[in-house]
C-alpha cells in the first residue's frame, strides 16, 4: 500500500505506507477495531483508525465512553459496544464516512454544502448522552478536519436561480472586500466560535435547518460577468444600459474596486500640458480620490487632480463632466459665471468645500505662506459663498452653441482682472448689446484651476471650459428634441 505526500518543491510523491504514516492517526480508539453506526435506515461500520483520524467528535467520544464502560465491567467482547443510532441523512453521512476513510470530499452544490456543513458540525459539537458532563465537547475546544476544510471551501450560492461556486480568494483584493459574501455568507460559514449566530444551542438534539444561500432577485448573467471581471479579464461594455446593469449589481454586492473600473471615465495624456488627465462625471466623484496639485514656482496656483479609489496608483488632472442641463452660464460684461441646479448644485458645493479643505491643509502644512498680519492665508474660504462660480472660456475651449461650432463671435483678449498668463475668450458685442446673455449647458467638461483671486483676496477655484455643448434659447432646446420612439 502507498500514501501520497507533497514534497518541498510542490510535486506529489508516492510514499510507501509504513508504521510512521499510520502513527499519524491519533490513538483515540483501537485502530483495528470496527465500530457500528446506524444513520437513519443505513448501517455503517467504521474502523477505529477512521474514527480517530478526525477526532474528537461525536463518534469518538461515544465509543470511548462505551469502551470505558465495558472495561469497568471487564467485558471485552464486541457485544459490549452498542450501535450508535443517529436520525440523520445516510446519504450525507456516506460522504462524511469517505472523509473519515481518507478521501477528499468536495461539495457538489449549495444544498450539498449546507447539509454537509450542518451534519459535520453536528457530529463534532454535540456530545452523546452516554458521555459525562466533564467530557462534554464544544466547538470552541476543537475544530475537526472536515469542518476546517469546509471553512476553506468555495462559496456556494444561487444568484437568480443559477448555482455559482466562487473561490474565496477571488475576493482577496482590498478594493472588493469586505463585500456581500464576506459580510453575509461568512456570518454562518466562517465563524468556528459561533456557528449559528444568535442561536441558543442548550438542549438542542439536532442542528437547525439551513437553506442554501441565494439571491433570487439579481441577474445570474450579470453576476457571471462580474465574476469574469473579478478574475482579471478586461471589461467590455456593450452599451449604457449594460453598464448600468453591471454598476447596479457591483454596488449591490459591494464590489467597490470593480465599481470604480465600471464607471464611465476616460484616461489620456495631454501633450500640451504634459499631464495625465481623467474625465469623470460629477456624480461619480469620491471624496477619497480628490487631491490638489500646487505649483512649486507659485504656491498659489495649481489644479485639482483625481485618482479612482482602489484602482489608480497615481492621480491625474481632473476634467469634470456635468450634464443633464443643470448648468447655466451668465455673461455680464467681461464676467462669466456658472449657476447650478438640482442635485448638481449640492454636489458642486461639496466638491468645492473639499477642495477648500485640501487647499487649507496644503497651505498650513506645506507652504506656510503668511499674510501681512502674520496669520495663515485662509485658502478656499469663500470658494462657494455665492450661488455662482467663476468660469473661464479659453481660446482652446471647444464650444458647440445651438448645434453649431461657436467660434466667430469670440475674440481672444486678456481679461482685465486676470493674471498675465491667461487669455480668456470674450464675446464680441454688437451695437447696442448690453453684453448680458445666458447659456444653458447641456453637457460640459471643466478643469478646476487654483489661482490668485482678483484684488489680492487670496486664492480661488475656477472652472475652465474644456468642451461645452450649450444653447441660448428655448427654440434651440425644442429643435434638439426627438419624438418618442424615433
Amino acid at each position: 500500500m502507498t500514501s501520497i505526500a507533497s514534497s518541498d518543491a510542490g510535486n506529489l510523491t508516492v510514499e510507501p505506507l509504513s508504521e510512521r504514516n499510520v502513527s499519524r492517526i491519533p490513538l483515540i480508539l483501537p485502530h483495528e477495531r470496527v465500530f457500528p453506526i446506524q444513520i437513519g435506515s443505513e448501517l455503517f461500520k467504521l474502523s477505529g483508525a477512521s474514527l480517530s483520524s478526525d477526532a474528537p467528535s461525536y463518534f469518538s467520544q461515544y465509543f470511548v465512553c462505551q469502551l470505558e464502560s465495558a472495561k469497568e465491567r471487564n467485558d471485552e467482547s464486541n457485544s459490549a459496544i452498542r450501535t450508535l443510532y443517529i436520525d440523520r441523512d445516510p446519504a450525507i453521512f456516506r460522504d462524511i464516512s469517505l472523509h473519515l476513510q481518507g478521501y477528499h470530499v468536495q461539495p457538489r452544490d449549495g444544498e450539498h454544502f449546507v447539509r454537509l456543513f450542518s451534519d459535520a458540525q453536528f457530529y463534532s459539537c454535540w456530545s452523546p448522552p452516554s458521555c459525562s458532563p466533564d467530557s462534554e465537547l464544544t466547538f470552541r475546544e476543537t475544530v475537526p478536519k472536515l469542518i476546517s476544510q469546509l471553512y476553506e471551501e468555495s462559496i456556494f450560492i444561487s444568484i437568480g436561480h443559477r448555482e455559482f461556486q466562487i473561490p474565496r480568494e477571488i475576493f482577496n483584493d482590498p478594493g472588493n472586500s469586505p463585500n456581500y459574501f464576506s459580510l453575509g455568507f461568512a456570518a454562518f460559514f466562517s465563524r468556528p466560535d459561533d456557528l449559528f449566530p444568535g442561536l441558543d444551542r442548550e438542549g438542542l438534539i439536532r442542528p437547525p435547518s439551513i437553506l442554501p444561500p441565494s439571491v433570487p432577485k439579481r441577474s445570474a448573467d450579470t453576476f457571471a460577468e462580474l465574476l469574469h471581471f473579478l478574475r482579471g479579464y478586461p471589461i467590455r461594455i456593450r452599451d449604457e444600459a449594460h453598464r448600468q446593469d453591471l454598476l447596479s449589481d457591483a454596488r449591490y454586492f459591494h464590489f467597490k474596486g470593480l465599481e470604480q473600473r465600471l464607471i464611465p471615465h476616460s484616461l489620456s495624456y495631454n501633450q500640451a500640458t504634459r499631464r495625465d488627465e481623467i474625465v469623470l462625471r460629477l456624480e461619480n466623484i469620491q471624496k477619497s480620490g480628490v487631491s490638489v496639485f500646487i505649483s512649486n514656482t507659485d504656491p498659489l496656483t495649481g489644479f485639482v487632480q483625481y485618482a479612482r479609489p482602489y484602482v489608480d496608483e497615481k492621480p491625474a488632472e481632473l476634467v469634470l463632466e456635468i450634464g443633464g442641463e443643470t448648468t447655466k452660464l451668465h455673461f455680464s460684461g467681461s464676467n462669466a459665471r456658472a449657476e447650478f441646479f438640482r442635485d448638481t448644485k449640492a454636489r458642486v458645493a461639496k466638491l468645492f468645500e473639499l477642495v477648500s479643505s485640501k487647499l487649507n491643509f496644503h497651505q498650513a502644512i506645506k507652504t506656510e505662506l503668511l499674510t501681512n498680519n502674520g496669520q495663515l492665508t485662509n485658502l478656499g474660504n469663500a470658494l462657494l459663498k455665492e450661488d455662482l462660480v467663476r468660469i473661464v472660456l479659453e481660446p482652446e475651449s471647444a464650444i458647440i452653441l445651438d448645434g453649431k461650432d461657436y467660434l466667430e463671435d469670440f475674440i481672444s483678449a486678456a481679461a482685465s482682472d486676470s493674471s498675465a498668463n491667461e487669455y480668456p475668450r470674450k464675446r464680441k458685442r454688437a451695437d447696442g448689446d448690453s453684453g448680458d446673455e445666458e447659456w444653458v449647458v447641456t453637457t460640459g467638461q471643466w478643469r478646476l484651476r487654483i489661482q490668485n483671486a482678483p484684488n489680492g483676496r487670496g486664492v480661488e477655484c475656477i472652472l475652465v471650459a474644456a468642451k461645452l455643448d450649450a444653447m441660448r434659447s428655448q427654440l434651440s432646446r425644442n429643435m434638439s428634441r426627438s419624438f418618442l420612439g424615433s
